[in-house]
Order: structure tokens, then sequence, then C-alpha cells
């Protein structure tokens, strides 16, 4: 099976500070893959990392068959990234928020309209397409951010806590829409610190403190105890 993202000896420091240490995981296309960890574990400067935003001299970093140092167009251009903190213009509508990404993107203007109707399908919210973001509710301004990212046909898929600040249906909806993605062939890396995100079959990465502590399937690893318990265990963190 062809592996989708890549990541090898991977190191930053913030001066002083070593924030990841020799992070090495591979997630192959078609996987759901779960970065777990606590608040302050590293997660988010390693999607900075992988998104480029950062850059390190330690490790590689290969998207999609691309090195992101050596090809970073190339790489770059095969992900499709939901930040933490929302990114969408509220003045504009869902389908102008989409429509402004694909022209940043050099997406044909004939393809635009097709694409953006797919998108939207996709996480059902076309019937919301001519509405302005802002009066969007969190669940919704979420789903069409993940419609963005989906609309140049990415083979890897980032998403940075991307269920925060939501009410508990619209997490869930959320969570399930992003399941449902890889039956396309999509590789996912879904960073968080919640354990009723992840489920039983999907590829389990523990980050704390910098460093990978523990890589498997999510349900071989908690045995017989809850993922959440399991993991307070493994991080030494309380609930």
């Amino acid at each position: 099976m062809t592996h989708g993202l890549t990541v090898e000896n991977l190191s930053f420091r913030y001066g002083a500070k070593t924030v990841l240490d020799d992070v090495s995981f591979t997630v192959q296309n078609g996987r759901f893959c779960a970065l777990l960890g606590p608040n302050g574990a590293g997660k988010s400067t390693l999607i900075a990392l992988l998104t480029r935003l950062l850059v390190s001299s330690q490790g590689t970093i290969s998207v999609a068959g691309h090195d992101l140092r050596r090809e970073p167009r190339k790489a770059l251009g095969k992900l499709g990234i939901v930040f933490q903190q929302s990114t969408l213009d509220l003045s504009l509508s869902v389908r102008q928020n989409l429509a402004y990404f694909a022209a940043l993107q050099g997406i044909p203007k004939t393809e635009v309209p097709g694409r953006i109707d797919v998108a939207l399908d996709r996480l059902d919210m076309r019937k919301r397409a001519d509405e302005k973001a802002r009066v969007l509710n969190g669940g919704h301004r979420r789903r069409t951010e993940l419609a963005r990212a989906l609309l140049h046909d990415p083979q890897v898929l980032l998403l940075d806590e991307p269920t925060v600040g939501l009410d508990a249906a619209a997490r869930q909806g959320i969570t399930e829409h992003v399941h449902d993605l890889i039956t396309t062939g999509l590789c996912v890396l879904w960073a968080t610190h919640l354990t009723d995100e992840v489920r039983d079959e999907d590829d389990l990465l523990v980050l704390d403190q910098g460093r990978i502590l523990h890589r498997g399937l999510a349900g071989q690893s908690r045995g017989d105890h809850t993922l959440q318990d399991w993991f307070l265990s493994l991080t030494g963190t309380s609930a």
C-alpha cells in the first residue's frame, strides 16, 4: 500500500527548548491516524512542520511521495489542511470562500463550480452554499473548512484539533464525516487530545513531551481498558 505521509527523525527546537524529539511515523493511504497527545505535547508544532509554516533541518517529511524540503510545491499541493483556528472569511458566503481558495490553488475556472458542489455535497453543505460564513454555527463552519480542504483533491488531510469549541453533536458529526473520507483512499492525520474521537480500528500515535510514546491500532493498544484510562496511564496525566 502506498504511503500517504512519512515522517522520519523529525526534531524541532525553540531556542534551547526541544519541542519535538526524533519523531518518526508513517500513515498509509486509506487510513485514519489519530495523533493523540495532551495539551502542550507538540501536536500543533508537528502540524506546522508538516504544512511548512515551520521548517526544521533535522528530519524528513514526505507527502504522497514528495519530499517537503526538496519539492515543497508538489508536496503541499497534495495536502488538505484544517487548522485549529478558523480561517474562513466571515464576510463571504460559503461558496465564495471555496471559490477564493480554488483561485489560490490555480484550479481552472471551468472546473470550480462543479468541484465546489461535489465538496459541499460530501459535507452536506450545498443548501448553505449562499449563506455568509458569519451566520453559520461552529459545526457548519468546520464543515465548510473541510469542504475547502478537499476542493483540490488532496491525498493527505491534516486536521489540528478540529473539534475545539464545538458542541457534542457537532463534534460527533465532524468526526464521522472525516472517518467516512478514508473510504476514498484519503490519508488522514487527526491531531486531538480527546480520546472519544478515536475508534478502535484507527491507527494511533501517542505524542507526549515531543516524543512518540506509542504507535499501533487503538483497540489493540487499549486492551481491556477504556482508551482514556489507558492514555492517562501512559502519559501520566490526570483526567
